[in-house]
């Protein structure tokens, strides 16, 4: 019997740069090389994550992604001729797109090309995640005409999915497929945090924004009477000003701004408990990968991803100013510095818990692993 044909299927996308969304395809391109003939499409020569051997690159313009706002824009028209001319001259049976540009373009293939299935993932809850009014206002118009058209979608939180079924008009069928990860093979041991200690060692990762809401960390420790080695890992806009907010409130001994590192997991590995402090989440990924190393968890209950990871998703109350016991770690709610203080100073006068939350760390983190998403995400394409 002959071997059976593989199809041809197509990765979108604007970069492969450091992104969530192109951490997720970085990690199933490795499983699609085996099952497709694999082609990554980018709009742009911006690479950080690796890519496996196999697979196809095809770049689809030299221009640097920063150029003025009405070359962009010509550029958009050069990006869906390029595209769809692709698809249909390698006989494309199935487009994947990642994020909203992306997404828009198939749409639009979708629209003369009838043969590609073109499935879209939205990566970021849609409306917190537009820039400003007139993005948003693009968005509501152009989300229902164009997402639409497109076979389904895929996303990694269900809140994002009724968000863009009640706020966008996207009727095509959906579903939930969470980000995957490779499981590290250094993890904490858990009784190795059953100890009392003087000072915990915590931890949080992510750009210095406003989104990611690192102040909140600050004015928690400030607001403790215990004391804490807190480390905040990234770069971004905001590291003067939190760096002033640490001398203002006379925490240098206490929280230090790490700044970009490349070994986040040796960080992780030397800390005792991880935070989230976003006021919004497409899907946190540092917040999963802290649990993969066994860390015990602290999250703001934001949109998206937060409760599904702690707390099956299980809706709960949190008063001002409190925490909650979940499944598999603690929330506080969005930017409550004293709920967050009192959550840390949880795991600091309990190092039973820090152990019992660091085994539920580990036991979650093993159900997102690649082998067990991929295989949700290639039953979802394939269906």
């Amino acid at each position: 019997m002959a071997p059976k044909t593989k199809k041809n299927i197509a990765i979108l996308s604007i970069t492969l740069g450091s992104g969530g969304a192109e951490k997720v395809i970085s990690l199933l391109l490795k499983e699609l090389k085996k099952d497709y003939n694999v082609t990554l499409v980018l709009f742009h020569n911006t690479i950080h994550f690796p890519i496996p051997e196999g697979i196809t690159i095809k770049i689809l313009s030299d221009n640097p992604p920063d150029r003025a706002f009405y070359l962009k824009f010509i550029d958009t028209f050069k990006y869906i001729i390029k595209y769809y001319r692709f698809v249909k001259n390698n006989k494309i049976d199935i487009s994947v797109s990642f994020l909203a540009f992306p997404n828009l373009i198939n749409g639009i293939v979708s629209t003369f090309n009838k043969k590609v299935k073109t499935i879209i993932s939205e990566r970021g809850f849609p409306s917190d995640n537009v820039t400003s009014k007139l993005s948003f206002y693009i968005s509501k118009l152009f989300y229902p005409i164009f997402y639409n058209r497109c076979t389904k979608l895929f996303s990694n939180s269900v809140h994002i999915n009724n968000d863009l079924r009640d706020n966008f008009g996207v009727k095509i069928p959906m579903e939930v497929i969470y980000n995957p990860i490779e499981l590290p093979n250094n993890t904490i041991v858990p009784n190795s945090l059953n100890t009392n200690t003087e000072k915990l060692k915590v931890i949080t990762a992510g750009t210095l924004n406003k989104r990611k809401n690192q102040i909140m960390v600050i004015r928690a420790i400030k607001a403790s009477n215990y004391n804490y080695d807190f480390s905040i890992l990234g770069s971004g806009d905001l590291h003067d000003y939190l760096s002033n907010e640490i001398i203002i409130n006379q925490l240098e001994n206490s929280v230090t701004l790490k700044g970009k590192v490349k070994n986040v997991n040796e960080h992780l590995l030397n800390s005792q408990c991880f935070v989230l402090s976003s006021f919004t989440e497409g899907f946190p990924n540092a917040l999963l990968e802290a649990m993969a190393v066994g860390l015990p968890c602290v999250s703001t209950n934001c949109l998206s991803g937060p409760l599904e990871l702690l707390n099956e998703n299980e809706a709960i109350t949190i008063a001002d100013g409190e925490f909650f016991i979940g499944k598999y770690g603690l929330l506080v709610n969005n930017d409550d510095h004293l709920g967050l203080s009192k959550a840390m100073d949880y795991f600091h006068n309990n190092p039973s818990e820090r152990e019992k939350y660091s085994k539920l760390s580990l036991e979650r983190a093993r159900q997102y692993n690649l082998e067990n998403i991929y295989s949700k995400f290639k039953q979802f394409i394939e269906s």
